[in-house]
């Protein structure tokens, strides 16, 4: 009879509450994969989602052609190269092997089309020949590589040429893979919609883009597919849905298929059990303590950046902010003076902890002012501590 007793007050439970309070903190385990190392970030916060393996150093395949597509853009924005450029086709890059744009010897190509023959067509004969434009010789072009990767941050990256071809001391991770990637989208849009496109047709010859997510739904807009024997197969996938962009990284799966069902299914998790939502605005005042010794009492302070984080979705957070304040403020006061803390807290669990600077300038006050404030903060301090 208690057990009845007991089921019944518990289903009624169950029924009076909705349904949503529940299921609003139910986050399920991030999908298994069979490949050998992947992560998925979120574009605007750079949070990591879920990951495995997310470190460890792998070979990348063609998702090398990344970064030098990437150098590429960053020659154009920098005005050292254009688009319409012509570049001469060496017999070194035309005897490139691997994938191709299938380029011929000693024609002139422009920097745009090569860009296209790299990022669609993912071509080994493309890539020698644009770092060979852009700095004589592929030999030359590694240091530029692996220059720009560790301004980047990419600390399990090392590049032996330009086009993911098996060399040793050639490797990568899938963490630093999305952050190139991140780099690509934000630091370098003006090129990214060249990673949406399906095909290239180049000497008579169209070869489609090797991303089968960009066949499979619309929210995907790249980035780029690798293989070799060595690394298997690997993907940098990218989706935008509902302004939310996602970025996910899977080396070494198992086939071509394998590698955007396991794309697909980080993306799903991401999209559908996390959420980027941005709780505290810069440039806000948050609080505007005493200033002393100034010539005004108080200061507006707020945060110098956004405080934006990907948590889990749950319909029951309740957030709060804690204010710690490096008191007494003291001028002159700087505008961007660090002069306390942020603390944003779900209940008693702790997001997130930002510097609060001054949003404005306090200069000192007069000679009489400034002398009766700190003859009255050491008064202040006797007293505290007798």
């Amino acid at each position: 009879m208690k057990r009845l007793l007991l089921r019944t007050l518990i289903l009624l439970i169950l029924l009076a509450c909705p349904y949503a309070v529940f299921a609003a903190t139910l986050v399920p385990r991030p999908p298994s994969l069979n490949a050998k190392a992947w992560v998925l970030m979120d574009d605007q916060t750079g949070a990591i989602i879920t990951e495995h393996d997310s470190d460890q150093r792998l070979p990348p395949a063609s998702l090398t052609k990344l970064m030098t597509a990437y150098l590429a853009t960053r020659e154009m924005q920098a005005g050292r190269l254009k688009p319409d450029d012509k570049v001469l086709v060496s017999e070194n890059a035309w005897r490139t092997g691997g994938s191709r744009m299938f380029l011929d010897p000693g024609t002139q190509i422009s920097v745009h089309q090569l860009l296209q023959g790299i990022i669609i067509d993912s071509g080994n004969d493309a890539s020698v020949a644009m770092a060979e434009h852009i700095a004589g010789s592929t030999d030359s072009f590694v240091p530029l590589m692996n220059a720009a990767a560790a301004k980047l941050g990419m600390t399990n990256t090392h590049f032996a040429n330009p086009t993911g071809l098996p060399m040793d001391d050639h490797y990568s991770s899938a963490r630093d893979m999305a952050v190139l990637a991140r780099a690509i989208i934000n630091d370098e849009s003006g090129y990214y919609e060249l990673y949406a496109h399906k095909y290239l047709t180049w000497n008579g010859i169209r070869q489609p883009n090797r991303n089968l997510l960009l066949w499979r739904d619309p929210s995907y807009d790249g980035l780029k597919t690798g293989h070799t024997e060595a690394a298997g197969y690997c993907m940098v996938a990218s989706a935008q849905r509902n302004g939310r962009r996602l970025i996910s990284v899977v080396f070494g799966a198992t086939s071509e298929r394998a590698r955007a069902e396991d794309s697909a299914k980080l993306m799903g998790y991401g999209f559908r059990f996390f959420a980027t939502h941005t709780y505290a605005k810069a440039g806000q005042s948050v609080a505007t303590p005493r200033v002393w010794m100034g010539q005004q009492d108080s200061v507006a302070v707020g945060l110098a950046q956004d405080i934006t984080l990907t948590l889990p979705v749950n319909q029951q957070r309740h957030t709060r902010n804690q204010v710690t304040l490096d008191e007494p403020l003291q001028a002159p006061l700087a505008a961007g003076d660090q002069v306390g803390t942020l603390a944003l807290y779900d209940g008693d669990q702790l997001l997130s902890s930002q510097p609060l600077v001054t949003l404005q300038a306090v200069e000192a006050g007069n000679w009489f002012s400034r002398c009766w404030d700190r003859l009255y903060l050491w008064i202040s301090s006797v007293l505290a501590s007798a």
